[in-house]
């Protein structure tokens, strides 16, 4: 198999962890870094040893020898931009979520990859959480029948839930729900989501930022089936960056109970108290091994760059979840369910609340 040039924007939490991924594969010829914080690039710089660092991508973009391009900035607002930029250079993307910050930026960037032939997926870890994998065999063999109903609750520490909130003016169901969107209508489909009806709970997230602490939010899909999807980012204080999910999925035929609430790993000490070790949401790098998703979804674009391979999540699913945390928060807003796709009145209602959150 051959070997590629790979570059990362964006070298932060979620970049770095990707970086870092690369740094230690056989399948990158030459590993190329971006990041606008001098102090993060160093340290990255100092960690991975790329072939090279800088801090405007306008770099990465006029280097012809970089095929492929892990997208991990913040805000999400740059997310957009930069997509665009890389596609229109011929480089094959992976994109942090969410896609883009309006439909129409969405559509612009599936249809840039489609016209010139380029992978672009976007970075929905849990589908290679093992737990969500088992769950999609078991629906797929038939073990659990028919499935009826989805349940899925996945909560933050409200120190992650600051940092995430602060940064840009998204929802739960934006930021954190969307993750379980996507693995949910991945485990159901070919079944759409129809209608969505949601909504959200203020606490300690208001004062901060405005934000709601939680948004649950009930999904009926096209052939029945229902779900219910709640996210939140207001836990005390615990283990940095600590997410923990439980989630039901109901059959005709057999039920199926995840714990991913990440208890198993339990250390107790003198000077930090309880602490839940390898228990973030991406993942973490644990001596030789990466315990956590986003090492393992990391190679596996590089492989379907290099295998020409379908990559595992298709921008037009990300489009969908987008459209469907949309509609969630325009529930939100009007205290009514949200038929999809969504109808003229529902987008301007969209609209007004981006400007409220702009404003």
């Amino acid at each position: 198999m051959r070997q590629v040039e790979v570059a990362v924007i964006g070298t932060g939490w979620c970049g770095g962890i990707r970086a870092e991924t690369l740094a230690r594969s056989a399948l990158v010829d030459k590993l190329h870094i971006c990041e606008n914080r001098p102090e993060r690039l160093a340290e990255v710089k100092e960690l991975t040893n790329p072939a090279s660092a800088t801090e405007d991508y306008q770099d990465i973009i006029n280097n012809p020898a970089i095929e492929v391009v892990y997208i991990s900035t913040t805000p999400e607002s740059t997310h957009y931009p930069i997509a665009r930029d890389c596609l229109r250079a011929g480089k094959h993307v992976l994109l942090e979520k969410p896609i883009a910050m309006e439909l129409a930026q969405a559509d612009e960037l599936i249809a840039l990859s489609k016209e010139k032939g380029l992978k672009f997926t976007i970075g929905y870890s849990q589908r290679f959480n093992p737990k969500i994998a088992y769950a999609k065999k078991s629906i797929a063999d038939g073990t659990l029948g028919k499935v009826v109903n989805v349940m899925v609750s996945r909560h933050l520490s409200r120190n992650l839930g600051k940092k995430i909130a602060n940064r840009v003016k998204l929802s739960p169901a934006a930021m954190e729900s969307t993750h379980d969107l996507d693995f949910v209508f991945w485990l159901l489909g070919p079944a759409k989501p129809e209608r969505v009806y949601s909504q959200g709970a203020y606490g300690y997230m208001k004062d901060l930022n405005g934000s709601y602490d939680c948004q649950w939010s009930t999904v009926t899909m096209d052939d029945g089936t229902l779900v219910v999807v709640g996210g939140g980012w207001n836990l005390p204080p615990s283990y940095p960056n600590y997410c923990g999910t439980w989630i039901e999925i109901t059959g005709t035929e057999g039920s199926l109970i995840l714990d991913d609430t990440s208890r198993d790993n339990w250390l107790n000490t003198v000077k930090g108290g309880t602490q839940y070790p390898m228990s973030t949401m991406p993942g973490e790098q644990v001596d030789h091994a990466f315990a956590g998703q986003m090492g393992p979804e990391t190679i596996h674009f590089l492989e379907a760059v290099l295998l020409d391979r379908e990559v595992m999540v298709s921008p037009d699913h990300a489009r969908m979840v987008m459209e469907s945390y949309s509609a969630a928060d325009v529930s939100a807003e009007i205290n009514e369910p949200v038929k999809l796709p969504l109808s003229n009145q529902s987008l301007a209602i969209l609209d007004d609340l981006k400007k409220q959150n702009e404003a």
